[in-house]
């Protein structure tokens, strides 16, 4: 025996069957309950075993939670162990009188040149103490030349490499035909579909049948079908 319909209460013959939110629908019965919009089984969204588009779905609500005796008592037992926690970190860390500096690229450059002149210095200072105190310290190799200035006691001035302009993309071909307005978002479901947004502009429409027209979106310039129900004629 043949299922009836969810919407008409039809016989719906196993040709024209569509089983969905534990119903059986005709093809054209399954359609958002708010615009009529004919659904597939890709866009639809189903609340209380009704199809909905995805503009005209139903947005829950949150609910709040009653400020009962209870809620109360946990809510100023949490407080006090907060503060107590505060207490014995601020008891710890008092005295100690430090901050915390964030280990950067440039905070490890300026370390590594502090230890490297603290060693030049204390070899200067053991050479002196060797020989008296009075000769300047001299290279163990003379191949080695004279001595070179630090790495990092030279003048870094970095100067950044300037982005390059990127050329304006070409514009879209002028539009030709009737032009739609959308007024709702749409999300492509089919690769033969189109997304475009609340206020975009539809050019070069044709129209396929009562629910569905073809069209290029003139803010992205991409083309595809679009529900009708979506878009108003300008």
């Amino acid at each position: 025996m043949n299922p009836l319909c969810g919407r008409c209460n039809q016989v719906v013959y196993p040709t024209e069957k569509v089983n969905c939110l534990d119903k059986y629908w005709h093809k054209g019965c399954f359609s958002c309950e708010v615009c009529k919009m004919t659904l597939n089984m890709k866009n639809y969204k189903g609340f209380e075993k009704r199809p909905y588009c995805n503009a005209h779905y139903p947005k829950t609500n949150f609910t709040c939670v009653a400020d009962t005796p209870e809620n109360l008592r946990l809510k100023q037992q949490t407080k006090m162990q907060s503060q107590v926690h505060y207490r014995e970190d601020f008891e710890k860390n008092k005295g100690k009188g430090f901050s915390v500096v964030a280990d950067t690229p440039e905070m490890q450059r300026i370390k590594k040149t502090q230890d490297q002149i603290s060693n030049i210095k204390y070899h200067e200072d053991f050479e002196k103490m060797k020989t008296g105190g009075d000769a300047p310290y001299q290279p163990s190799n003379p191949n080695q030349g004279s001595y070179q200035q630090p790495a990092a006691s030279q003048n870094y001035h970095y100067e950044p490499t300037p982005e390059p302009v990127r050329q304006a993309a070409a514009a879209p071909p002028p539009s030709s035909g009737k032009r739609y307005r959308a007024v709702y978002d749409y999300s492509a479901a089919d690769d033969d579909e189109v997304s475009f947004s609340d206020g975009d502009v539809i050019v070069d429409v044709q129209q396929i049948d009562e629910g569905w027209m073809y069209g290029r979106v003139e803010r992205t310039g991409q083309q595809g079908m679009l529900p009708s129900n979506y878009v108003e004629a300008i």
